[in-house]
């Protein structure tokens, strides 16, 4: 399946800035990017990889105070729906280096406190099983609402409203994943039926030595979207990231399948 990816942004920014752009689709496994372009009026680009992270962010230095941007990409994804229920985990003792850091709670997953609710939630069940589990809890215990959370919302926070958008329900899959010492990264991407038409976020589970992305909204699936960048939460795949304050005045996120 190819994907037509467009995205266009414009910032009011204070004064000069340095802005941390990561939205360029990724070249990994299951994708591949036969063409892509960003555009930033203006500005001094430089290309960075975050080690042990997928997918390159963008140190823009702005010399002036509007950011206007755009991004046009298109993408081959290859990759396809791995039945869930069928993977089997990995062992603690068998896990891989770069993996171990997704194991453990981070700043908006806190999957320390939700342990011994998944424990008796989840009884019984491992890998896969466990996993599809979380994913069948989340999207029929969360609602999805529009403006429901802010930057500082947390799986906890959203465990108890019962309630949030992409970011929080991927925040909540990873934290109970995690809390069965399955590891989880939370992993921002494009897709074509997200609606309202915006960056989206899932989770990606370790399951048979591979990541498996799995969307709880169930607004994408791994075989349509296209993977930006992944990290321990949100934190650490922000869209755009500026030194000081910044005001959208307008964006827009066009995916489409070819």
């Amino acid at each position: 399946m190819r994907l037509n990816i467009d995205v266009t942004m414009d910032y009011q920014l204070t004064g000069h800035d340095t802005v941390l752009l990561t939205l360029e689709a990724a070249e990994t496994d299951g994708q591949t990017v036969i063409e892509s372009t960003l555009d930033v009026e203006g500005a001094d680009l430089r290309w960075i990889e975050v080690e042990g992270m997928p997918g390159r962010r963008v140190w823009a230095h702005v010399t002036s105070d509007r950011m206007r941007l755009r991004y046009r990409a298109r993408v081959e994804v290859t990759r396809t729906c791995a039945d869930l229920e069928r993977l089997v985990g990995t062992a603690m003792r068998d896990l891989p280096g770069e993996v171990v850091s997704y194991l453990r709670p981070s700043r908006f997953c806190q999957s320390d406190l939700l342990t011994e609710f998944a424990t008796q939630q989840f009884r019984g069940l491992e890998g896969g099983a466990r996993i599809a589990a979380i994913v069948d809890w989340a999207r029929s215990e969360i609602s999805y609402v529009s403006g429901s959370s802010s930057a500082t919302t947390s799986a906890i926070d959203s465990f108890i409203a019962r309630k949030g958008v992409c970011r929080d329900y991927a925040h909540l899959v990873c934290s109970l994943a995690r809390a069965g010492n399955i590891p989880a990264r939370y992993t921002s991407v494009y897709g074509a039926d997200v609606d309202p038409p915006d960056f989206h976020a899932v989770a990606e589970v370790w399951l048979e030595g591979a990541w498996h992305l799995v969307d709880a909204t169930g607004m994408s699936s791994a075989a349509d979207m296209v993977v930006i960048g992944s990290g321990r939460d949100a934190s650490d795949v922000a869209f755009m990231e500026t030194e000081d304050w910044a005001r959208p005045l307008w964006q827009a996120v066009d995916v489409r399948r070819v």
